[in-house]
């Protein structure tokens, strides 16, 4: 049997999702963020299993028998066992070759982990095309936090029953969780000092782990810059000349560096939607941060949000990290005459304008979500703000209106 995990294990979505694949043949790959869980999962996953092995590549010793002694690496955790779990697999650098033979060969059903999707892409996954399924583990969703922290409130939340009193209860849930993050560790801390020294040892790690010592980048300086710099300029539209000549990396440097902050799970991207290329035509993406927290430390800011000057830029971050945990591609909507609307979700034809207001007190819209509405007639179009509720109709479609955190549950309803 497998060794049991921290009797704090907090639940993740994501654990029935894959439990499903687990009396599959392929391999199951779980990639994410440094630290946001994959461990725990896998060794919780790994709990109810018989004749399964844990092991972890951070183990030099155990890597160098799958690197260079494969037999041996056979005989002492392939043969005898139903199971074998892989952590911290994209150390071994020729990793999918090997793994493709384990699979060939042995009637193992093997699960592996990685920090860096770029790394297990090119030295892995392209050895196991047709032999594997690949999990993203993010950090936690505003959901899975809340039903960590208030079972019975995250209860109503998913059932959109909340009273203006409980919608208030949210917000304090919501005010935490957009000051610190999804971390686990984070989530777990028990005091504001503890949250932010651990978001420092994220921070501080992915530089020395993931950049330095994975991806073995050398001017990490310019990395940290552009890093500051996103957060900064978090939800505006990509300035690549200014980012470029405020890094000194070249645009080629620059574009290659955004590509790891996004293959690293640090950075998300929100790229244009159009249909008429004529008035709509807009080249460059908006970057947004995967977490919260991870921003708030870069920019050493944990003030409370009604005190901070870029309360927007959190609420509209919020929404673009909560949209790519449900598996969302992000695209927002600009014309050339000026009209933006801040998300434009997409699926299976039917399109759903998304606009992000802090403050409301009525059923008001923008005139560019006006413009959107009048220009494609979608059936529906979404107003978060902090607490208002309501609908109204404009021409065909129907606008709803819901506080911000409610963001999950919407989508789950398309």
């Amino acid at each position: 049997m497998a060794e049991k995990t921290d009797k704090n294990y907090i639940p993740r979505f994501l654990e029935s999702k894959i439990s499903k694949y687990l009396d599959k043949k392929e391999v199951i790959a779980i990639v994410g963020a440094r630290q946001c869980g994959k461990t725990t999962l896998m060794k919780h996953i790994l709990l109810g299993l018989k004749n399964a092995k844990f092991i972890t590549f951070e183990d030099r010793e155990i890597l160098e028998f799958f690197s260079k002694d494969l037999k041996s690496f056979i005989e002492l955790y392939v043969k005898n066992n139903k199971y074998l779990f892989i952590d911290e697999f994209q150390y071994a650098k020729q990793g999918g070759k090997q793994l493709k033979y384990i699979y060939d060969n042995f009637d193992v059903k093997i699960i592996i982990s990685g920090s860096s999707s770029s790394d297990l892409s090119i030295h892995s996954i392209k050895y196991l095309v047709g032999r594997i399924f690949v999990f993203t583990l993010y950090p936690f969703s505003f959901g899975e936090f809340l039903s960590y922290k208030d079972g019975k409130l995250y209860y109503l939340y998913k059932k959109k029953d909340l009273s203006s009193q409980l919608i208030g209860k949210v917000n304090q849930y919501y005010e935490e969780f957009v000051t610190y993050g999804g971390y686990p560790r984070v989530i777990i801390s028990n005091d504001k000092e503890e949250k932010i020294e651990v978001l420092k040892n994220i921070y501080n790690t992915y530089f020395l782990k993931e950049i330095k010592e994975i991806l073995q980048l050398q001017e990490d300086f310019k990395l940290s810059r552009l890093i500051k710099l996103l957060a900064i300029q978090t939800g505006s539209i990509a300035n690549y000349h200014e980012l470029s000549s405020s890094t000194d990396f070249s645009y080629h440097d620059l574009m290659k560096n955004l590509n790891i902050l996004k293959k690293t799970f640090i950075c998300i991207e929100n790229r244009p939607f159009f249909t008429n290329k004529r008035k709509e035509i807009v080249k460059s993406p908006k970057y947004f941060f995967l977490d919260n927290g991870f921003r708030n430390i870069i920019l050493n800011n944990f003030q409370r949000l009604e005190e901070r000057t870029d309360k927007g830029a959190i609420n509209e971050n919020f929404v673009a990290s909560e949209l790519v945990k449900s598996d969302i591609e992000l695209r927002y909507w600009k014309t050339k005459a000026g009209a933006e609307v801040d998300f434009i979700l997409e699926k299976d034809g039917i399109i759903l304008p998304l606009e992000i207001k802090t403050t409301l007190k009525n059923k008001n819209i923008t005139r560019s979500f006006r413009s959107f509405i009048e220009e494609y007639s979608p059936k529906k179009g979404i107003v978060l703000s902090t607490e208002f509720s309501g609908k109204m109709e404009l021409k065909k479609s129907v606008i709803e209106f819901f506080p911000i955190f409610q963001i999950s549950t919407l989508i789950s309803d398309r």
